[in-house]
């Protein structure tokens, strides 16, 4: 399970990395169109379609990493008043749940981009499924992540949580 961790910990490092690099990117794009439509008076027209796309890629790369992370929200009132190991089956309860999310994103996002494969995109030149395809990806790594949450809580691992004091830095 140790190694496992250590594979998806640098598939969620991997993640993060390019959802930074989305997002410099895209600040990038939308500030050269205003240079080039306020300061130019012309306009770059694939900018914006673009960015919104890299927009998607960012969100939902983001979104699996701070599921791994423990960052996802959750209801934890309840949780106050139980014992240890019933707070450890409701987290994995809630991570299953979250399993299934990702798994219904896996599955109507590829039929969203299965539907939209023979549109073109105008602007960029590419088909219309690339809008889908972060909703596609992000939903594996969301199974993938909380499918490990749920196997490393019942290793006895350690799996972060919303809201954990991690301990003296």
């Amino acid at each position: 399970m140790e190694k496992i961790a250590v594979w998806t910990g640098h598939l969620a490092r991997l993640a993060l990395w390019a959802a930074g690099i989305g997002l410099v990117l895209m600040t990038v794009l939308i500030a050269a169109q205003v240079v080039w439509r306020y300061v130019l008076n012309d306009s770059i027209v694939w900018t914006e379609p673009a960015s919104v796309m890299i927009m998607g890629w960012f969100i939902f790369l983001g979104a699996a990493v701070g599921i791994r992370e423990g960052y996802h929200l959750s209801f934890d009132v309840l949780l106050y008043l139980l014992p240890l190991r019933a707070k450890l089956v409701l987290f994995s309860i809630s991570d299953i749940a979250v399993t299934a999310f990702g798994a219904g994103m896996i599955w109507y996002g590829w039929q969203l981009a299965a539907r939209t494969a023979g549109n073109m995109l105008p602007s960029l030149g590419i088909s219309g499924a690339f809008d889908f395809a972060p909703i596609v990806a992000g939903g594996v790594l969301i199974v993938l992540f909380s499918i490990e949450r749920v196997f490393r809580r019942a290793a006895g691992l350690p799996t972060a949580r919303f809201g954990d004091d991690p301990g003296p830095a």
